[in-house]
């Protein structure tokens, strides 16, 4: 039996004529808040405060930043600015507490390292050139 698989998922729906219904309500918004600048302001004033509130409305319905919405540049911009930052060139140093002495970590007693001698690093070593000339 065969399956149908769904092309291009993501293009969204017109549902408003041309418009997505995202883009419905970014334009719906955008007029909405212009109208209420220009019912509250003078007109001279409503045109400076209210053609910037527009012009950002329809950026947010219509135009992409590197073939993706301005809402999600948006969204990324306000993430990154109210967002902690690490810096790790700016190494802040640490405050040592006067009152607390430092407790040494005590090593594992179920990890053992071998100590080796000069003449066991020697002995290893002519080994391994030996192993590596017979190899070539």
């Amino acid at each position: 039996m065969r399956y149908q698989v769904p092309q291009f998922i993501e293009v969204e729906d017109k549902i408003f004529g041309p418009l997505t219904l995202k883009q419905f309500l970014y334009t719906a918004g955008g007029a909405a808040s212009g109208f209420i600048i220009w019912s509250i302001f003078p007109t001279f004033i409503a045109v400076i405060i209210g053609a910037p509130v527009v012009i950002f409305f329809l950026a947010l319905a219509f135009y992409k930043y590197n073939n993706r919405p301005f809402v999600i540049t948006v969204e990324n911009s306000i993430k990154y600015f109210l967002g902690n930052k690490l810096y790790i060139w700016k190494k802040q140093p640490k405050e040592i507490d006067p009152k607390k002495p430092e407790e040494k970590q005590e090593e594992d007693p179920g990890l053992y390292v071998p100590k080796l001698s000069d003449s066991k690093l020697k002995e290893l070593s002519w080994s391994l050139d030996i192993d590596e000339k017979l190899n070539d």
